[in-house]
């Protein structure tokens, strides 16, 4: 049995802000078969997760390309390979069988080959949305859950700053924290986001970064005691003024940086004196890194989903032909929450 794949690919490499114009709806043919021996996994998506990380796989070169096995850098021309959810079609591998719903690493297309059923699960949706999996009780969630538990070690009573708080990890950092015990600030780029926070998520405060021109003296204003920990989306300006509020033995969460992916001129300089004298922990990590916390953050993610206690904020757009338009919004704050595409209904 063949099909028709579509699938989405960049045109060339993109070494700035990305554009409608780097990427191409491309088709091939797919067998959707396996022969005798093959233990291959031939999945169809019904979701896919959009994440900001992906540009830097795009570029020419970046140095993130060389430190881990989910960076490499992407060719021109091929799928885009991303973790989402799908459905069996066929099956060479004993643990897999037609129609099995599945998540795992799949790729910006309607089918994806995964070649030994390298990176997929077996989902059991457990009563949730499908898309669910591929936010909150996926990559996003488990960051967001070992970053603030694991990096930053915190206290309850702590202070806490999110940047990019409404986004898909920054909108759980501080909903956990809050449920821990500590008082939370998040900073986002719109009146509309900075009221979710505070009105929806339950964030102690929050601010529209655009309009501060002295982000010192914002987060001064916001931390007179100063910060425990900074929970770092973005980098750049907001690292420094983040750093320039801590208090001694403050934690440094190093999520991302995306104001610095797609602008070569933005770099942080944090006051390093001060790093050197307040005692700073700043502490890079990736989401590979807390696979140990897994069952911890699944188990406490799922009760207090069922308990209410977390609000889900998705940003699903619809249709393969509009992953290009939802991966580039990410870079232009038009997302809030966790950005997702539907690629298909069909999956009963």
């Amino acid at each position: 049995m063949e099909v028709t794949n579509k699938y989405i690919a960049i045109r060339s490499h993109i070494d700035g802000a990305p554009r409608e114009s780097d990427f191409e709806l491309k088709t091939e043919a797919l067998s959707v078969s396996n022969e005798p021996g093959c233990n291959d996994v031939v999945v169809k998506t019904i979701y896919v997760s959009i994440d900001p990380y992906q540009i830097n796989r795009m570029k020419k070169f970046s140095s993130s390309q060389k430190t881990s096995t989910f960076a490499v850098a992407i060719t021109p021309g091929q799928a885009i390979d991303a973790f989402g959810v799908g459905r069996v079609v066929a099956s060479g591998h004993p643990g897999f069988e037609k129609d099995d719903l599945v998540a795992g690493l799949i790729s910006w297309g309607e089918y994806s080959i995964v070649r030994g059923g390298n990176m997929l699960n077996k989902l059991d949706s457990m009563g949730f949305p499908l898309s669910y999996h591929v936010g909150i009780l996926g990559f996003s969630g488990l960051t967001a859950y070992g970053g603030f538990f694991h990096i930053c070690n915190p206290k309850k009573g702590e202070k806490v700053f999110v940047s990019a708080a409404s986004g898909s990890v920054g909108n759980l950092v501080g909903q956990y924290a809050k449920l821990f015990g500590c008082y939370v600030v998040g900073c986002a780029g719109s009146q509309k986001k900075v009221e979710l926070l505070k009105e929806k998520l339950g964030f102690d405060d929050a601010f529209n970064y655009k309009e501060e021109t002295d982000l010192k003296s914002t987060l001064k204003r916001y931390f007179p005691e100063g910060i425990d920990i900074y929970f770092d989306n973005v980098g750049a300006e907001m690292l420094e003024a983040a750093v320039a509020n801590m208090n001694i033995y403050g934690r440094v969460a190093v999520c991302g940086v995306i104001s610095e992916y797609t602008d070569t001129k933005k770099r942080a300089a944090p006051d390093m004196v001060d790093v050197v004298y307040k005692r700073i922990k700043i502490h890079g990590f990736l989401a590979g890194d807390l696979m140990n916390l897994y069952a911890d953050f699944f188990s406490t993610t799922t009760d207090y989903l069922r308990t209410g206690k977390i609000q889900v904020i998705e940003d699903i757009s619809h249709g393969l032909e509009n992953v290009p338009s939802a991966f580039i919004g990410l870079f232009c704050g038009d997302n809030v929450g966790k950005k997702i595409v539907k690629v298909t209904d069909d999956y009963n």
